[in-house]
Formats: structure tokens, C-alpha cells, sequence
């Protein structure tokens, strides 16, 4: 197992990533809350709680009370968070309440954004069992919902007490959720660190094929990336908006496909190669390093076919929350392992962009 520090001006926490963890939630808890509350709630999904409730529930002397929510960004939203907090005051729930949520990243970001609000925010702990969740959603403290008009665009920084990534969920992941997974840890590599990118050229088999230490080495590297990163910007001011990237052209094809076509990771991976193009066309890579990152995400492909106009999801990209005074701002890698924030992105470049990636989404690689 490996232990990674969290250290923002509003918290100090600790992620834990390896396996067994779930089986033994109870004393873990204990230790990083002070003590088990009156009031113990457990968020999760139907489907997560049938495959995983049984192992959740070993050690805890009383089970907490089971909340569920449905995965999917179509139930991301204000109306699941109302019916949550209701939920709770009719359990009993108040200020001294604990909610652990238990699921992927659509859970999590609704579970957090419920701990944040309720009774003007109660602790929470979040427990991953997907692998976009344990490498990204669960750390940092971001939470919220959706909103027709574009995706997390009303929540709350509130930070976890501890996050507990066990390895074992990820073994009834379906592949194509794991590679939608990886995306992410191949953004991170591309941002912040060139080791963690070789590491997924050279061992792609290992980790495709769920070896737990292949997994355990993605999961720590991109946590203690994104750790790193949060800890030195922990509202987004300036730093924390590398982790953007691929999210600009990522969240417009989502809301532009009402989140029905792909899955978050898969747009994002989408959203990469957009920004690839764009930082060679400036750039800030070389066409050799464009290649090698472009072939990078195709190897945790397929990513699957895309069409849409180019006018529509640029005309999205307007609803991206990093966006201040009518600016769109872009990430764009420098070199491997380094990202910065542009502001000047053209929109004749934008749409060559998201042109060029379009073409390829069409006839995506195998």
C-alpha cells in the first residue's frame, strides 16, 4: 500500500492506495475522523453496493445508513442532491453526521457536493472503486453537479478526510471503463511528469492487462501529481488549472452529446488530442513529441467514433468554467511533463483544432 500527503490551507489529509482496504474501512476511518459519529452514512451506487456492499460492511460493528445514486451524468444533478439531503434529515442526519461515499467519480462529485451543503457542510470520505475516481475525482476536493447548460458548473471546494483507493474494484471494471480511466493518468503524465509517461509506454500490456502492481505504480504516480499540484493551488487561482487538460474540448463534447455517447475519460482522451495539435501548431511541442503523446492516448484507446460540427462544440466550449471575462482559456502542454494556461487561442485556431480532431474521431485508430 502506499500513502500519499494532501497538505491544502484548508486540510491535511491522506490517500491510501493498494489493496484490502475495503474490508477493513471501519478502524481507518476511526483514525482519521477522531471516532466513528452517531450518524454514519454510506453513498453509493445500486450497482456498486451489490458487488462490494457485503466486503464494505466487514468491519463496521453498526452499519452505516445506505443512501444510492444512480451513476451517469444525466442523474449528476440538483434534483439527486435535493432528494440526498432530504434523505438524510428524514435519518436522522445532522452537524455531527459522517458520509462516506462509495462509487466512481459521478458518485463522488455528488456525494462530496451533499457532504459540502449539508447542515453548512459535515466530513466526508471518499472510498473509489473505479479507476477515473481513484487516480483523479477523489482527490482535490472538487465536487458538484451538472447543469443543463454545461457540466460542474455549481459546486463546492470541500475537502475529504481520507481517501481510500483499494485495487480490488478495479478487477470488475469493463475494459472499456478502465481505459476511459487511464486517460486520465495519461494526462498526467503529459503535465507533470515525463517518468509517468515512459512508464505507460513501456509497460501498456501490464497495466491493460490489471497486473495490481503495474496499477498500483499509475494510480500512486497520478495521485502524487495531482496531490502535488492541489497543494500548492487548492481553488483553481493559477496552477490547478493544468489538470484541465483535454477538459475544454472534453466537456463541450459531453454536454454537446448530453453525456450519452462517451464516457468522460474518452472525451477527455478526445479533448487531448485536440489540445495536441493546437500546442504543436504554436509550438510548444515539437511534431516528434506530438506523435509520441498522440500515439500515447491511442494506446489506451480505442477511443470511440465521433460526429459532430465543428461550429457546435466550438460554440460549447464557452460554457468551460475556466473561462473569465469572455477569455477561453486553454491547456497546452510544453515539452513532456510541463503545462501552461493560454489565453490568446484564436478561434481560427480553435476550430483547426477541434477540425483536426474531428477527422480523426471519424476513422478513430484501432
Amino acid at each position: 500500500m502506499q500513502t500519499i500527503r494532501v497538505a491544502t490551507p484548508s486540510a491535511r489529509y491522506e490517500v491510501f492506495a493498494g489493496s484490502g482496504l475495503l474490508s477493513t474501512l471501519a478502524p481507518r476511518i476511526r483514525r482519521a475522523a477522531g471516532k466513528l459519529p452517531r450518524r454514519v452514512f454510506v453513498l453509493t451506487s445500486p450497482e456498486i453496493w451489490a458487488l462490494w456492499g457485503k466486503t464494505f460492511l466487514t468491519s463496521f460493528n453498526e452499519p452505516p445508513i445506505v443512501l444510492f445514486q444512480r451513476a451517469g451524468e444525466r442523474y449528476k444533478n440538483m434534483a439527486s442532491v435535493e432528494k440526498l439531503l432530504r434523505q438524510m434529515i428524514a435519518a436522522g442526519g445532522d452537524r455531527g453526521s459522517l458520509l462516506i461515499v462509495l462509487g466512481g467519480g459521478i458518485v463522488g462529485d455528488v456525494g462530496g457536493f451533499v457532504a459540502a451543503i449539508f447542515m453548512r457542510g459535515i466530513p466526508f470520505v471518499q472510498v473509489p472503486t473505479t479507476f477515473l475516481a481513484q487516480v483523479d475525482s477523489s482527490v482535490g476536493g472538487k465536487t458538484g453537479v451538472n447543469l443543463p447548460e454545461g457540466k460542474n458548473l455549481v459546486g463546492s471546494f470541500h475537502q475529504p478526510l481520507a481517501v481510500f483507493a483499494d485495487i480490488a474494484p478495479l478487477g470488475t471494471l469493463p475494459d472499456r471503463e478502465l481505459r476511459a480511466g487511464l486517460m486520465e493518468s495519461v494526462k498526467a503524465g503529459i503535465i507533470r511528469d515525463r517518468a509517468l509517461v515512459r512508464f505507460m509506454e513501456e509497460r501498456a500490456s501490464e497495466i491493460l492487462g490489471r497486473d495490481p502492481k503495474a496499477l498500483e505504480k499509475v494510480i500512486a504516480a497520478s495521485i502524487r501529481m495531482k496531490a502535488g499540484v492541489v497543494s500548492r493551488d487548492e481553488r483553481e487561482s493559477g496552477l490547478r488549472m493544468i489538470l484541465n487538460f483535454g477538459h475544454t474540448v472534453g466537456h463541450a463534447i459531453e454536454s454537446t452529446t448530453r453525456y450519452k455517447l462517451l464516457l468522460h475519460g474518452e472525451a477527455v482522451g478526445w479533448g487531448m488530442i485536440a489540445a495536441l495539435f493546437l500546442a504543436r501548431e504554436r509550438g510548444t511541442i515539437s511534431s516528434l513529441q506530438f506523435e509520441r503523446l498522440e500515439r500515447l492516448v491511442h494506446l489506451y484507446g480505442p477511443l470511440p467514433p465521433l460526429r459532430l460540427r465543428t461550429a457546435k462544440l466550438v460554440a460549447a466550449t464557452g460554457a468551460d468554467k475556466k473561462n473569465m471575462g469572455g477569455v477561453r482559456r486553454f491547456v497546452l502542454p510544453v515539452g513532456i511533463g510541463d503545462a501552461g494556461v493560454v489565453e490568446d487561442v484564436t478561434p481560427a485556431e480553435l476550430d483547426a483544432a477541434v477540425n483536426y480532431m474531428l477527422a480523426c474521431a471519424r476513422e478513430p485508430r484501432a
